[in-house]
């Protein structure tokens, strides 16, 4: 129902209840001259009001109005952002992962408690109005009451607000009309799996056999929950729709209200009897072997997906996928920085002065290595194409670099002295 608002006075009434929930203390909790100052405010509102709020003070509740001798602040609705647990500067990408976070942790099919049912709705409504960076600006500015009331209006000074999203932004909860359920099945979870391959595999590719843990759909009602030859009914309490209609008295008037069907549980749907071997969740627990292939050229942090390896979904849905996230474990020769490796090659004083061929080890094997006379201590040798390939592509691959460590014998004979210092008299001629 859309009306056009004349007066301020609804406005002025709803601002009155911000102002009582923002200082959430009852009266009956008050004394003295507080108590005083706070009775004064609420008649003030409702004098704002004109008639709206009544002018004797009455507890508001979802089933209706107690008179009470008391003043109670109206229960408002929580914060979206304090909903997703995201702060006012947000941004948009904070606010989608926060929302996925949370999805997952109270979805319905995996956290079947009725708190998470209602955190799951609020956290859904949440992200639809900060997802919009235009209902997002509005939210920020006039509340849940301002989200769709910007629209034109039929005269200077007047806009048109919609009672039903006034009363959800106070009490939560819709206020007549049509509901939506979810329909068609659901995508399982994904899963991970932490692998560790040698240096070698992760250069070349390979194999490897791992078993997980898995939901797998059941093979008694093929993933749908109920045994075979029951029937599925549609629920009497709401007609199918998943929901249904109560009137509540507020500070607005009489209006409806939509919340889950007690019978259903909000599906529509009544089953006759659940599938005893998985009960009524259609998915069971299983172990499994599984081959995963590697790629070459692999490298720690990398993670390879392997599609429909994960959860099963609920009620028939789709599996998830297996995501396997790789750790090369290390090779005491080698050091791998991208496509290059990096590796020590200890000669005596000898050999660099005079030069030599080395043997080296690489990643291929023992190969020869020139090293030239006069080689200095540090000196890095390079051997093209000995290197790790290019990821998936075995035919393009970096360098081995061999660092040079001349060893500087700490002890001499005297026969190597008398040569050493002949060689030192020979050079200084």
């Amino acid at each position: 129902m859309r009306v056009v608002l004349l007066t301020c006075g609804l406005l002025a009434a709803i601002g009155c209840a911000e102002q009582q929930q923002r200082r959430q203390t009852p009266l009956a909790f008050m004394g003295g001259a507080a108590a005083q100052r706070h009775g004064a405010a609420a008649r003030s509102c409702g004098a704002a009001g004109a008639g709206v709020a009544p002018a004797r003070a009455a507890r508001v509740s979802r089933v209706g109005v107690s008179r009470r001798p008391r003043v109670a602040g109206v229960r408002m609705q929580e914060d979206l952002y304090a909903t997703l647990g995201v702060p006012r500067s947000a941004s948009e990408k904070d606010i989608k992962n926060a929302y996925r976070q949370a999805a997952r942790k109270y979805h319905p099919d995996v956290n079947p408690s009725d708190d998470a049912k209602v955190k799951f709705q609020s956290i859904n409504e949440a992200y639809s109005i900060l997802s919009n960076p235009e209902m997002r600006a509005r939210y920020d500015q006039f509340g849940m009451a301002g989200i769709k009331g910007m629209g034109g209006g039929g005269g200077p000074g007047m806009q048109d607000f919609d009672l039903s999203d006034i009363f959800e932004s106070f009490f939560g909860g819709q206020a007549g009309g049509g509901a939506r359920r979810r329909s068609g099945p659901m995508q399982g979870e994904d899963l991970r799996f932490d692998l560790d391959i040698d240096f070698n595999t992760a250069l070349f590719g390979g194999q490897k056999k791992i078993r997980i843990n898995q939901l797998e759909s059941c093979d008694t009602c093929g993933g749908k929950g109920v045994a075979p030859g029951a029937a599925v009914n549609t629920c009497s309490t709401c007609g199918g729709k998943g929901v249904v209609v109560q009137v509540v008295n507020t500070i607005l008037g009489r209006m409806q209200q939509q919340s889950r069907c007690p019978t259903c549980g909000g599906t529509g749907t009544v089953v006759e009897k659940y599938c005893g071997s998985c009960d009524g969740k259609g998915v069971v627990k299983r172990s499994k072997k599984l081959t995963v292939n590697i790629p070459p050229g692999v490298e720690s942090g990398n993670r390879l997906r392997v599609r429909g390896e994960g959860d099963a979904g609920p009620k028939g849905g789709p599996s998830g996928d297996l995501y396997v996230f790789l750790n090369v474990l290390s090779d005491p020769r080698f050091k791998r920085e991208g496509m290059d490796i990096y590796a020590d090659a200890s000669v005596s004083y000898l050999d660099a002065i005079l030069g030599k061929t080395l043997r080296v080890p690489t990643v291929d094997g023992e190969v020869d290595l020139v090293l030239p006379a006069g080689t200095q201590p540090g000196t890095t040798l390079r051997l093209e194409g000995k290197g790790a390939p290019k990821l998936n592509n075995v035919n393009l691959r970096g360098s081995h670099y061999v660092n040079v460590k001349v060893q500087i014998p700490k002890t001499l004979s005297s026969t190597e002295k008398e040569l050493i210092a002949k060689l030192k008299e020979e050079a200084e001629r």
